[in-house]
């Protein structure tokens, strides 16, 4: 079990000791996606939602959900985040794109952080609009890049992901 950072030599579970890494500039961005019905979308985009701006909900759901993420994973590390964004947009007639970007000056990754926003995110969108579109679906939430540390720069193009769970 060695080879399983969250695991001791006897199998228990642990935090990562990240006390002796160096700090750098550490960066992560995810995506996700809410597939719903066109006219869904066309409310939504059109701000036509008697709760508020679904697109500034979720927005403010998935930023504050990255200063939540130790909270929510276990034996995650808890981070002073230097920024957090989350952009949504149309990804057709029937999807709704979702992408967080996540920064910090730190001793591990906010792989987990960007993660959670994009989540946290689809799923204020569902709330919001299940009443007229219970079928929604959240799908396709992926790590896309991460930066920083010991093992640099990751992508998903570089990792031969074909992309296949994008609904696009």
């Amino acid at each position: 079990m060695s080879d399983l950072t969250h695991f001791d030599d006897t199998g228990a579970s642990r935090m990562v000791d990240v006390s002796g890494k160096p700090v750098t500039e550490r960066l992560a961005r995810a995506e996700g996606f809410v597939e719903m019905r066109p006219e869904t979308l066309a409310r939504i985009l059109n701000r036509e939602f008697a709760k508020g701006d679904v697109l500034e909900v979720a927005r403010l759901a998935g930023i504050m959900a990255t200063k939540r993420t130790a909270d929510l994973i276990p034996l995650c590390h808890s981070l002073g985040l230097d920024a957090a964004s989350v952009d949504l947009r149309p990804g057709s007639d029937r999807t709704l794109r979702i992408e967080s970007t996540v920064r910090v000056q730190g001793r591990t990754g906010v792989e987990m952080e960007a993660l959670t926003a994009v989540s946290v995110a689809a799923l204020t969108v569902y709330d919001m609009c299940k009443s007229i579109d219970r079928g929604m679906v959240i799908t396709g939430i992926r790590l896309l890049e991460k930066q920083g540390g010991r093992s640099g720069t990751w992508t998903v193009a570089e990792s031969g992901d074909s992309g296949a769970s994008r609904p696009d």
